[in-house]
C-alpha cells in the first residue's frame, strides 16, 4: 500500500508534516502510521456531531476544543471537516501563551481561517466576550486531571450540545480517597477496592469518570462510554460522549450525592454538583 493512499482525500499534506503525522519527504513511518489510525478513529466519532450541528444551514456551528494544547485535534477536524464548508468555527482555549501563538501562526500559514486559538483560563474562556454564550460541541482530548473537569463546566455554562472527553491522569479523587481511607475502613468490606494504594490510584481514575458520568446526567445529557483505542496504544484510553437531550435529572443526581457520601468524597461536591 502507498503512503498517500493511508490519507483521506483532500487531507492537508502540509499539516501531517506539521504535526509530524508525515515526515518532510511525506513518509509515514510506523510509529506515525499508528498516530494517523488513532486520529481517523477519533475522527469517526466525532463526525457524526458535527454533521448533526452542521445540518442547520443557517445555523453558524462553533467547537470549542479545551484544553488544546497544540491544538492537534483542533487541526485536524478543521482539515476533515470545516475546511471544505463556508461556516463553521473552531476555537482552541490553551492558557500557555506560546502554544496559543504557534497554532495562530500554522492556522495563518495554512489559511484555516475560522479557526481561532485565544489564551484564558477556564474562568475566563467562560466570561469572555470572544466566545459566545452557547457553544455546540466542546472537546477535552487527553485533559489532565481537573482539566477535563473544567471542561465540563465550561461545557455546562455554554449550553454544549455535544461534549466529547477523553480524560487523563486522574488524581483528585484518589487523594481524597487515600486521605479519608482510615475513616472507611471500618464502615464497609467495599473499602478493600481502594485499601492497596496502588488500586486507590486505579479506583480513583475510574471512580472520577464515574463521577462525570453521573454529573452530566444530572445535568439532562445522554452518556455514553466507551473506549477511544484499543489498550495496546494507551491505557488512557476512555471515551466520554455526552449529548444533551433534557433527560430527567433528579434520579442520577440523587445517585451521585449518594455515591459522594458513601466513598467519604463530600468535600468534592463542589467539583461534581452545582455547575449549572
Amino acid at each position: 500500500m502507498s503512503e498517500i493512499s493511508e490519507i483521506r482525500s483532500g487531507q492537508s499534506i502540509e499539516l501531517l508534516k506539521e504535526l509530524h503525522i508525515l515526515t518532510r519527504d511525506g513518509k509515514l513511518n510506523q510509529d506515525s502510521r499508528r498516530k494517523l489510525k488513532q486520529v481517523y478513529h477519533l475522527y469517526n466519532f466525532i463526525e457524526p456531531l458535527l454533521n448533526d450541528v452542521a445540518k442547520e444551514e443557517e445555523h453558524n456551528f462553533t467547537l470549542v476544543d479545551h484544553g488544546a494544547g497544540k491544538s492537534y485535534l483542533g487541526f485536524i477536524l478543521y482539515d476533515l471537516f470545516f475546511k471544505k464548508l463556508n461556516r463553521g468555527e473552531i476555537y482552541g482555549i490553551e492558557t500557555r501563551e506560546e502554544l496559543v501563538k504557534k497554532s495562530q501562526e500554522l492556522a495563518k500559514k495554512l489559511s484555516f481561517n475560522r479557526m481561532k486559538f485565544l489564551n484564558l483560563s477556564v474562568e475566563e474562556s467562560i466570561t469572555s466576550s470572544q466566545i459566545s454564550d452557547t457553544v455546540d460541541i466542546v472537546t477535552a482530548l487527553h485533559a489532565c486531571d481537573t482539566a477535563t473537569d473544567d471542561a465540563i463546566k465550561f461545557a455546562l455554562k455554554k449550553k454544549a450540545r455535544f461534549i466529547v472527553l477523553v480524560p487523563c491522569c486522574q488524581a483528585e479523587v484518589a487523594s481524597v480517597l487515600r486521605k479519608n481511607k482510615g475513616k472507611n475502613l471500618g464502615k464497609s468490606v467495599l473499602t478493600e477496592i481502594w485499601r492497596h494504594p496502588i488500586h486507590t490510584r486505579e479506583f480513583g481514575s475510574q471512580i472520577t469518570n464515574v463521577l462525570r458520568c453521573l454529573e452530566l446526567e444530572s445535568q439532562g445529557y445522554q452518556v455514553t462510554v466507551t473506549e477511544l483505542i484499543g489498550w495496546e496504544h494507551s491505557m488512557k484510553n476512555e471515551l466520554i460522549i455526552a449529548q444533551f437531550k433534557d433527560l430527567p435529572k433528579a434520579h442520577p443526581k440523587q445517585r451521585l450525592e449518594t455515591l459522594l457520601e458513601q466513598l467519604n468524597l463530600d468535600e468534592m461536591r463542589f467539583r461534581f454538583l452545582d455547575n449549572e
